[in-house]
């Protein structure tokens, strides 16, 4: 008979609740985002994850908390679980840190957690340095390397393990930013230490490259390309500091770390949040500009949560605009860009070919395709 595989699992239930309305964090805010309507999302992350391991279920035993932190999905899902915690009704990082020390003192094959940076950084706390951990990427800006490059992809490694592959380990960055800084406009990250998670680098994503592109004729060039195109339509600018040059050449107030709305080369909408965004392309023609996170090859899903599934459909994959400096490009190493929008099945259909803006009259074609969902 084939053993028990034993998995401890977290859910932080606050976890990404600032990104549709530009909160850009979850930090301290978490009432502030759910007054203004956002919807907790990080349980339905967890559940993209254990689908993937649904055949599975009579190998595993999970443990976990009771209630959101856990135990309510795992139950609803038809797993074996055991509870071991009860949080508060409001949980807080505490909850988190507490609950991790009661599973690891179980022993078990590895811990699941779903959640952001702050949430890898309370594991870290309190995990032993060479006990393998893995992250289903639920916050809003995730810049540990301890997370799956989607939670399918946090699933797939798990089956990896369930079928007995032989899967290394390896020792990945705990990172965090300031948040307070973070909404200013201001990156400003700290490496926290190093976790274990299983080695598997098509699953796994990189640690973010943080820092601005210095090559300003290149980003200069790019601007021109994407300014000397624009039409009638409403376009919507993406964060990050090459979408951000587009801004400064229209000679526009940009949020670098937000999404702006432009019309007729003027400034219509600022730091714009989910619903503000529906309701500014409703019943118009749209176009979105975005560009990619350094070293990880996301486009979506990472800081621009305010980009929802029923947008990105609405704009359609033909008026999205991707914007990046060969530098960027060559630093995946061939890596896939990657779409993480919270809807598989729109993932998916943004898989393909596109024609990405490099520079004045200046193309490279590069496929955006979710390694996870090839299986």
């Amino acid at each position: 008979m084939q053993p028990t595989f034993r998995l401890g699992l977290i859910i932080n239930p606050l976890a990404g609740l600032g990104g549709s309305v530009a909160l850009k964090g979850s930090d301290n805010v978490a009432e502030e985002a759910l007054r203004l309507g956002a919807i907790p999302k990080a349980t339905d992350r967890m559940r993209q994850a254990l689908d993937v391991i649904m055949p599975y279920a009579e190998k595993l035993q999970i443990i976990t908390a009771a209630g959101s932190m856990g135990q309510t999905l795992v139950e609803e899902m038809g797993f074996p679980v055991s509870c071991c915690y009860q949080p508060a009704e409001n949980t807080t990082a505490e909850d988190t840190c507490k609950v991790a020390s009661i599973i690891l003192a179980q022993k078990p094959d590895l811990l699941l957690f779903a959640g952001g940076d702050g949430t890898a950084r309370d594991i870290f706390r309190v995990v032993d340095d060479g006990f393998p951990v893995l992250g289903v990427p639920a916050g809003v800006k995730i810049h540990s390397g301890v997370y799956g490059i989607t939670p399918h992809a946090s699933g797939m490694v798990l089956k990896m393990l369930l079928d007995g592959q032989l899967v290394s380990l390896m020792q990945a960055d705990v990172m965090d930013i300031d948040e307070v800084a973070f909404r200013a406009g201001t990156v400003r990250a700290k490496r926290y230490g190093e976790m274990t998670v299983p080695a598997a680098p098509r699953y796994i994503q990189s640690v973010k490259m943080g820092g601005r592109e210095v090559d300003e004729l290149v980003l200069a060039d790019i601007a021109a390309e994407v300014i000397e195109h624009m039409e009638d339509e409403r376009y919507i600018m993406g964060s990050g500091s090459t979408v951000a040059a587009i801004m400064e050449e229209l000679g526009l107030d940009n949020t670098l770390l937000g999404v702006d709305l432009v019309q007729d080369r003027q400034l219509i909408g600022r730091d714009l949040n989910a619903s503000e965004l529906l309701a500014a392309t409703d019943g118009f023609p749209v176009k979105l500009v975005i560009t990619l996170i350094g070293g990880q090859g996301h486009i979506l899903g990472r800081g621009n949560q305010q980009l929802s599934p029923e947008l990105i459909r609405r704009i359609g994959k033909d008026n999205i605009i991707i914007v990046a400096t060969k530098t960027k490009l060559k630093a995946l190493a061939g890596k896939p860009l990657i779409v993480d929008s919270g809807d598989p099945a729109l993932d998916a259909e943004l898989s393909g070919y596109f024609r990405i803006i490099t520079g004045y009259r200046d193309y490279v074609m590069y496929q955006v395709a979710n390694p996870d969902l090839a299986e």
